[in-house]
């Protein structure tokens, strides 16, 4: 049996995808990122439920509209469907007030605009309380990475008031933080909270059985003959501690069911290989260079995990979204710069931290989140 909303039951639920298209097929794009060894193409749009919207040639007659009844609540359930991209979002003269992400519920905040990590879904409550007329919601990218291409679109849909009056010559456009405003999503992350109240009690785990500290990079491989489109030639990869995940040819769950020697390895560190700046301007290049391998971490039923997500500075320092299968996670803490060992656990929050499958480590930050190893299985964590 289901439950009541923790908030007055919304009018009408809608679901808004945001996504992103090519003008090319989606597999040939990526087949030649893979060849390159350098960045993939940036898209050629944003989307919202499918549709790029008016500030683009192509699409304006096809634009979403959202028709709402001056008066009544409607539960947006926003999903970032994007490949890579984190987006701001906002709708034009309308404060939204966050209730939900990745299926749980949150302590209710209100705020003009949200940022959504790829593969984070949020609900937000839109109260139509405005005076009837056409308002832009609207998305555009979130990031903080330098020198790097990105898709600096913006798309839009339609708020359209029901009615009779005569609407503005253009929608009103709404205000979203600038591209690289690292601290708007960071403060947003940071205001998510649990409920934690007797009807939706909260389980943080505190007797910590594994604790992992997981440096999070981008890094280059030597390319023969310098040939690939990465940095100075090299081909571009990313990390995990150092090492670079490799995708076998057998099924790694296949794999450990059957008893399938050679196929992953068990020792995936708690630790990088070497502490040093992650976050340093400049860094050796040779910190660059990941060793490649299949290694998996094997945790015991029941034991609680506690994960420390430093972001590096090597080749380029980006926000890494990180999402975990078959668990759901607390985050305690998101912070910029090198997480302090000493400081920073003072800061985490054990009294209502958010339960979600989805976070953004910071560009250059940290994320530290916790969760109880109950839910057999074998499953990815990944991220960009």
């Amino acid at each position: 049996m289901g439950t009541s909303y923790p908030f007055p039951k919304p009018d009408v639920e809608m679901p808004i995808f945001l996504g992103e298209w090519w003008k090319e097929d989606i597999m040939k794009i990526y087949e030649g990122f893979l060849h390159s060894g350098g960045d993939p193409n940036v898209s050629d749009a944003f989307t919202i439920n499918g549709q790029p919207g008016d500030l683009y040639p192509c699409s304006k007659s096809e634009t979403f509209k959202l028709k709402v009844e001056k008066g009544l609540t409607y539960l947006l359930r926003i999903i970032n469907s994007a490949m890579q991209d984190m987006l701001f979002f906002s709708i034009a003269d309308h404060n939204v007030t966050i209730v939900g992400t990745d299926a749980s519920y949150v302590k209710p905040f209100t705020r003009n605009f949200i940022a959504i990590a790829p593969g984070q879904t949020i609900d937000v409550l839109l109260e139509a309380n405005q005076s009837p007329n056409h308002y832009y919601m609207a998305a555009k990218v979130y990031t903080g990475v330098v020198g790097v291409a990105f898709d600096n679109t913006t798309t839009t849909a339609i708020v359209e008031y029901s009615g009779n009056y005569t609407p503005s010559s253009r929608p009103v456009f709404p205000y979203l933080p600038y591209y690289n405003d690292t601290q708007a999503s960071v403060n947003f992350s940071g205001s998510l909270r649990s409920l934690a109240d007797k009807e939706h009690p909260i389980d943080v785990p505190m007797g910590i059985n594994t604790h992992s500290f997981y440096t999070l990079s981008v890094n280059t491989s030597p390319c023969p003959n310098n040939s690939c489109a990465g940095p100075n030639g090299t081909r571009l990869s990313s990390s995990v501690n150092n090492i670079s995940f490799v995708n076998p040819n057998i099924d790694i769950l296949q794999a450990y069911y059957y008893h399938i020697n050679g196929v992953f390895g068990t020792h995936f560190p708690d630790f990088p290989p070497l502490f040093f700046n992650f976050t340093a301007q400049y860094l050796p290049t040779y910190l660059e260079i990941a060793q490649r391998g299949t290694e998996v971490k094997i945790l015991d039923y029941n034991s609680t995990v506690e994960i420390v997500f430093q972001g590096t500075n090597l080749v380029a320092g980006i926000e890494h979204p990180i999402h975990l299968h078959g668990f759901s996670f607390y985050v305690l803490g998101i912070g910029l710069g090198n997480f302090d060992k000493d400081k920073d656990p003072l800061t985490y929050n054990l009294v209502d931290p958010p339960l979600q499958n989805t976070v953004s480590v910071p560009v250059n930050g940290w994320t530290t989140i916790r969760f109880k190893v109950d839910n057999p299985g074998m499953y990815f964590s990944y991220g960009k």
